[in-house]
């Protein structure tokens, strides 16, 4: 019989890393504007440390303020793989801290993703790990479960599958299913292109603002010249 709410699976289709290295360095903004601005995680969850995101997705589930199922994910995640916890966006208690974020350091994981508060702010500030987090307290959890591991989560008003590819910077963070990524990494790169091309009309004066009176036009906008 299956435990619903308590149960891991230890098993995950993890993409290609050759495809997840794709995605390095490309702005999440652009992604998420060639995935039709879906996917893209709520802008509470920011990042605590200073280095990007990169990496699949290894989902935790669990109730508000217990990190029972944290801890044995980061003993299962392997090198690369990003944890993302649904801890409900709850505030109250700090899911993770120095000690549980320096066994990811040395897991080599390719960052921490919390719905829910950290603490230990300074020390998480200076880690070599991506850790983003919806804020910060310094009361600590409960070890009790229940909890899932490598289920569908909803973090950051997205739904997030194990093996997920998870891109994040400074702007925040963006989720994308395997089977459209070759297509939204074509599209993210010709933005790219088109965006470095106009960065260079911009600064050689060339740029063309024609588009703006025509759309205001075409919408009904009123034009006073009194």
């Amino acid at each position: 019989m299956a435990n619903a709410g308590f149960r891991i699976f230890t098993r995950i289709n993890r993409p290609d890393p050759t495809l997840i290295e794709k995605f390095r360095g490309l702005p999440v903004a652009n992604i998420g504007d060639s995935m039709n601005r879906a996917g893209l995680l709520d802008a509470r969850l920011r990042r605590i440390s200073k280095v990007d995101l990169l990496g699949p997705a290894f989902t935790v589930k669990s109730r508000a303020g217990d990190n029972l199922m944290l801890h044995k994910a980061l003993e299962m995640a392997q090198p690369g793989d990003v944890i993302v916890f649904d801890g409900h966006g709850d505030l109250t208690t700090a899911i993770t801290g120095e000690l549980m974020m320096q066994i990811a350091v040395e897991k080599k994981l390719g960052g921490v993703i919390i719905d829910g508060a950290i603490r230990d702010l300074a020390t998480l500030r200076e880690l070599p790990l991506p850790i983003y987090a919806a804020g910060v307290t310094p009361a600590g959890p409960y070890k009790d479960g229940p909890g899932e591991i490598n289920v569908p989560v909803s973090v950051g008003s997205v739904v997030i599958h194990p093996g997920d590819i998870i891109v994040g910077d400074e702007d925040g963070i963006v989720a994308i299913r395997p089977v459209d990524a070759e297509a939204i990494l074509d599209k993210t790169l010709k933005k790219q292109a088109a965006e470095v091309a106009k960065m260079a009309a911009i600064k050689g004066g060339t740029v063309d603002v024609s588009w703006i009176d025509r759309e205001l036009e075409a919408r009904g906008c009123e034009f006073i010249h009194d």
